[in-house]
């Protein structure tokens, strides 16, 4: 199964082998247990908040990929091939959500529609990120919450808007999910430019609950956008970041599709806001788990 994870072999070696060292890591007494952020049991466990857990991300221009020069650590592939470092990419508003999603949510999908994947993703405790997911698990979970909510007539006014002006929920795009990562200053981890493991988990013995180190300094509000589980995307992969420009590449091909943002078991290099994964549609690991966004037509 074709696989690779930045631009190194050896992350995805690394990873597997540090992925069996337990169900999750001792926290430091100063972290806020995600057992204090509440859920609804009566909306498919989506977050208790007013928009449901999505958070708006404005419209709007950021710098995407990395500068060789700002960032001695930088995977070649984050390096645009037109500057040879970053570019300014506008970004029209979506919505994405607040947390990754929780293995009670991917539950509530597999017990209400009979979907088989791996049993281990509906599996473990609610609040940990569903993962051992592959990207056609995630986009089937995204189809049937897209599906849930322009049903249910207890859905917020403003999702009703958004979707019935056609917006959709599926997975983020590449270009989305670093946006909603780093903001528009071109930051390296969420929080700053400098790795701090109270703000993410990496570097640990598993995954932990949503939203489990909190990140004040992080863009929009957004939990766990380095660390915790890699992050499926709905862009193919390329050998340099997305290009809006670009031709839709002919997907009959051996696509490889973007993961973003690290896992537990990597090192900082790994969790740094431009840093890019890819891997085959069909892969189910330990280490990947995935988000929702709400993208418009």
């Amino acid at each position: 199964m074709a696989m690779t994870l930045a631009s190194a072999a050896w992350i995805f070696r690394v990873a597997s082998q540090e992925a069996g060292q337990g169900e999750g890591s001792s926290l430091p007494s100063t972290q806020v247990s995600a057992d204090s952020l509440r859920f609804r049991g009566d909306a498919w466990f989506l977050p208790d908040e007013e928009l449901l857990g999505f958070v708006e991300v404005p419209a709007g221009p950021f710098l995407m990929g990395s500068d060789p020069d700002l960032d001695p650590l930088a995977f070649g592939n984050e390096h645009w091939a037109d500057t040879g470092g970053r570019a300014s990419v506008d970004v029209p508003t979506f919505y994405i959500g607040r947390y990754e999603t929780t293995v009670a949510q991917f539950r509530a999908f597999v017990e209400e529609t009979g979907y088989r994947g791996d049993p281990a993703a509906a599996a473990g405790r609610g609040d940990q990120p569903v993962s051992a997911v592959s990207w056609t698990d995630a986009l089937s979970y995204a189809r049937w919450m897209d599906a849930q909510l322009r049903a249910s007539p207890d859905v917020p006014a403003q999702l009703v808007r958004v979707l019935g002006e056609g917006w959709q929920i599926t997975l983020p795009t590449e270009v989305q999910w670093e946006k909603a990562a780093r903001g528009s200053d071109g930051r390296i981890y969420p929080w700053g430019d400098e790795p701090r493991p109270d703000r993410a988990n990496f570097m640990s013995g598993g995954v932990e609950p949503v939203g489990n180190r909190p990140c004040p300094e992080c863009p929009y509000g957004l939990a766990d956008m380095a660390g915790n589980v890699w992050e499926w995307t709905r862009t193919p992969f390329e050998a340099t970041p997305y290009d809006l420009e670009a031709a839709p590449r002919d997907l009959r091909e051996d696509a490889l599709w973007v993961m973003r943002g690290g896992s537990f078991a990597d090192q900082a290099q790994n969790v740094r806001t431009a840093v890019r994964g890819g891997a085959d549609p069909g892969a189910r690991r330990p280490f990947i788990g995935f988000r929702l966004a709400i993208s418009p037509p």
